[in-house]
């Protein structure tokens, strides 16, 4: 039995290089950080300051990071799709189509119900990954529908 996976590529290392300049960038704002707060008797910048500046840089990076998520494994029973927020688990009887269409950003599984589920692990900026992805879903969809 035939399994695939995909995962996005360019997005994770560009999520990647992102997250790690958005921690460097608030690491050296917290360094940064000295004398008062810039109002006459506001206070003055404390060690903890800095370490909230540094944790909202990782917190901030974290969530840049969601961005590599994505993800799709089928087989020749079901197709499991896990996008930046949530997922589906689906037999491949409810899939209609495996579309990717023009100037769309990801590829879509048309469902029988006429609902469309977006796969965000095979997009447009992967170019002849994503086309191969497509292609590998498309052949494991038919092959259960003559099943």
């Amino acid at each position: 039995m035939a399994v695939v996976s995909y995962r996005p590529k360019k997005i994770r290392w560009v999520a990647g290089i992102a997250a790690a300049g958005v921690v460097v960038l608030f690491t050296a704002i917290s360094f940064g950080l000295h004398g008062s707060k810039g109002f006459d008797n506001s206070g003055q910048f404390e060690r903890g300051d800095q370490t909230a500046m540094i944790g909202l840089g990782v917190l901030i990076g974290l969530g840049i990071l969601a961005f590599c998520r994505p993800r799709v494994d089928a087989d020749a029973d079901h197709i499991k799709i896990r996008n930046v927020v949530g997922g589906y688990d689906l037999p491949w009887s409810v899939v209609r189509a495996v579309r990717f269409d023009r100037n769309s950003p990801w590829a879509q599984l048309e469902l029988h119900d006429d609902e469309q589920v977006s796969i965000h692990a095979l997009q447009a900026a992967d170019k002849d990954y994503a086309v191969e992805g497509v292609r590998a879903l498309r052949a494991l969809h038919s092959a259960s529908v003559e099943a």
